[in-house]
């Protein structure tokens, strides 16, 4: 059974802490935030485990997953994803991290190409991570490489002194993405924009590490099942 105790302190969980409050900040000024059939049972008011979802005319879903088990598991998990609009062709903004008392174990960004390639976006991305080069970087899945651009940020291990810059590099492409997200609405073609994301998430869905880091932060198997399957990333039906 999870519960929700007192965390210790750490100088790591503490910038990530803030870096959630600045994301969340950041989609209630760009974005509505509305409810989700099915979602408010993820979303504990103990902050345990935290899932919000935020819209705006140019993004159909900003979301936000957090599991706080520093308590009992020593380990602190978020996921943030933001899709747009089916008329826009813009890339999915995707941000994960999970990380324990000393050190972050796994951090992952990337902006993802839907059905351009090219879009100023994706080279404006490309750009901010040119000068980050992890001390250790992950090579990926193959599920990883059909979605992900080859720039994408993966680093694991990630001691004090690379955290600072992970956090900026996300956060300030999550700032850009949110305000030139505009510059391409309807310049995509539904149908291909929705065969796109949802490719990508049928992608997601294969990651077997998403639902074991789950259960093992202590969260119910059932629970675990259900929301990865249709809440985290679920396909436009």
């Amino acid at each position: 059974m999870f519960t929700f105790e007192p965390a210790p302190d750490s100088e790591i969980w503490n910038k990530l802490i803030d870096m959630q409050d600045s994301i969340i900040e950041a989609f209630d000024h760009y974005g509505e935030e509305i409810e989700e059939p099915g979602l408010d049972y993820f979303n504990k008011e103990d902050g345990s485990w935290i899932n919000r979802v935020w819209k705006t005319e140019d993004i159909r879903r900003a979301h936000i997953d957090v599991v706080d088990a520093r308590a009992t598991k020593s380990l602190w998990m978020m996921h943030v994803c933001c899709f747009p609009d089916i008329n826009n062709d813009a890339p999915i903004y995707g941000f994960d991290v999970i990380a324990g008392k000393n050190k972050i174990t796994g951090a992952f960004h990337d902006l993802s190409p839907t059905t351009n390639l090219e879009h100023e976006l994706v080279d404006s991305y490309y750009a901010s991570v040119e000068h980050f080069v992890p001390k250790k970087a992950r090579e990926l899945p193959e599920w990883a490489q059909n979605i992900f651009t080859e720039k994408m940020l993966a680093a694991s291990n990630v001691k004090t002194d690379e955290v600072d810059e992970i956090i900026a590099i996300a956060l300030t492409n999550l700032h850009e993405y949110f305000q030139r997200v505009n510059e391409s609405r309807g310049a995509g073609n539904r149908d291909e924009v929705i065969a796109a994301q949802n490719f990508y998430c049928y992608n997601q869905q294969q990651n077997p590490h998403t639902p074991n880091v789950m259960k093992s932060l202590g969260l119910p198997e059932n629970d675990v099942e259900k929301f990865c399957t249709d809440m985290l990333f679920p396909k436009i039906v």
